[in-house]
């Protein structure tokens, strides 16, 4: 009878890798990422309430908001407006200024960690139907594409992180509507009116007849 043999690979430089050298790399990885993982969470502690915030917006992982408190922090007095920091983030757009004319020129370049977890966060939360974010995407991937309106909810996404982690709130979700709901006839109407009588001119507004 013939004895058992162990399976040996072959790897890229065409050493023979018994499977034994590959199941002690293999726990050894895991035993790394466990120990990264827990060094994490203990770092996190001072920022439970920030993580927290941050988790609240849609697609928006655990992971992501470790990145997120790791690259910018928590203090947003650092960046006087949303705009600032979506610019630092690297998820506003840019524009080139040639004879007087601006052209628009990608997204600027920023925190390139950042950018990715942001992008990441907001094709996530792309895909959550029935928020917002979901309903952004899908008004502006018709007109500019997939790959802009990603950028323009990550955008979205930052600029809400700034405003919740000035104000200390969990985040609350306008709902897909938000868009139609900014379209009513009664608010649109009520919305010229007062443009009107900014210029100064008086308006009185009835519905018409059926």
């Amino acid at each position: 009878m013939t004895s058992f043999q162990p399976v040996q690979r072959t790897g890229l430089t065409g050493v023979h890798y018994p499977w034994g050298i590959s199941i002690e790399h293999i726990d050894f990885l895991d035993h790394s990422i466990a120990t990264l993982s827990a060094e994490i969470t203990e770092r996190l502690c001072p920022f439970e309430a920030a993580f927290t915030i941050l988790c609240s917006i849609p697609g928006v992982s655990g992971r992501t908001a470790e990145v997120m408190i790791a690259e910018m922090g928590v203090d947003m007095t650092r960046f006087p407006t949303p705009g600032q920091l979506c610019a630092w983030a690297g998820v506003a757009p840019a524009s080139h200024e040639s004879a007087g004319k601006r052209r628009p020129a990608g997204t600027r370049q920023g925190s390139t960690s950042l950018q990715i977890a942001l992008v990441e966060a907001a094709k996530a939360a792309s895909r959550t139907k029935g928020t917002y974010y979901s309903a952004q995407y899908s008004r502006l991937a018709k007109r500019r594409g997939a790959n802009k309106a990603t950028v323009a909810v990550a955008h979205s996404i930052l600029d809400a992180a700034w405003h919740l982690l000035m104000n200390g709130t969990l985040y609350s979700d306008p709902g897909a509507g938000y868009f139609e709901s900014r379209h009513d006839p009664h608010v649109e109407a009520k919305r010229l009116q007062r443009k009107i009588e900014a210029l100064g001119f008086e308006v009185n507004i009835a519905p018409t007849a059926a």
